[in-house]
């Protein structure tokens, strides 16, 4: 019997790689070589509460105040040059970033361009990466392959210390590590989606290991869910 038009037109369905972790954990690097390797498109959402974060700042608001925050993510788009500036690396933004993502409005506003982008990778690629707090919990938890990235908070301390003396910013190692201790309780503490790993993520400490042990290990679990090797 010939199949349905509909069945046999139907493009494939996306590959998403679901990234979650604190600061500092090296999530961002790690999700950008994944999807290098995968040829897969990749989305640090954490760029995007950064920029409702400074975009509250330059508007002399709180990130803090619901309703300012609320506005700027709502006002944020895939085009909006903020997306593309230097400004979103600094610790301020990191700083105003975490603030807005207690914002419940805040969330629900990014949600819909998160998942647009998981479901229609841009470029038509394969598949997509996406990191940052909630991906594999609220964001997409239908991915085929959840990693929750983390190491201990005097690591992670030290990562960004190190980071903040390669950028030429003062900074003092028990001020950053205090800095950390309050990101990650407002991260985990918040009411809506706080940070913790989806059910079945594959949990990576890499307190002890070094980026290639960390990119082998990842590599593998993805490979493991979706029978897919790396492409580069």
């Amino acid at each position: 019997m010939t199949q349905p038009l509909s069945n046999q037109s139907e493009p494939a369905k996306a590959v998403v790689v679901a990234i979650d972790g604190p600061a500092a954990s090296g999530k961002g690097t790690l999700s950008q070589r994944i999807a290098d390797a995968f040829g897969f498109a990749h989305l640090d959402t954490g760029v995007l509460y950064r920029a409702v974060g400074v975009a509250v700042l330059r508007a002399g608001g709180d990130p803090a105040d619901t309703a300012a925050a609320a506005r700027a993510a709502y006002e944020l788009h895939p085009e909006h040059p903020i997306l593309r500036e230097v400004a979103l690396r600094t610790d301020e933004a990191a700083q105003a970033a975490s603030k807005v993502a207690a914002v419940p409005e805040v969330r629900a506003a990014l949600l819909d361009f998160q998942r647009r982008f998981a479901s229609h990778p841009p470029g038509g690629a394969p598949g997509a990466v996406l990191d940052g707090r909630d991906i594999g919990t609220v964001v997409c938890p239908d991915a085929q392959a959840k990693l929750f990235i983390t190491a201990s908070v005097e690591v992670r301390a030290e990562r960004r210390l190190k980071e903040l003396q390669r950028r030429g910013i003062p900074a003092i190692s028990s001020d950053v590590l205090e800095d950390m201790k309050s990101r990650d309780a407002r991260d985990s503490q918040r009411a809506v989606a706080p940070l913790r790993p989806a059910a079945d993520a594959f949990v990576l400490d890499t307190s002890a290991l070094d980026a290639d042990q960390v990119f082998s290990m990842a590599v593998a679990h993805i490979g493991s869910k979706t029978g897919l090797k790396p492409t580069a």
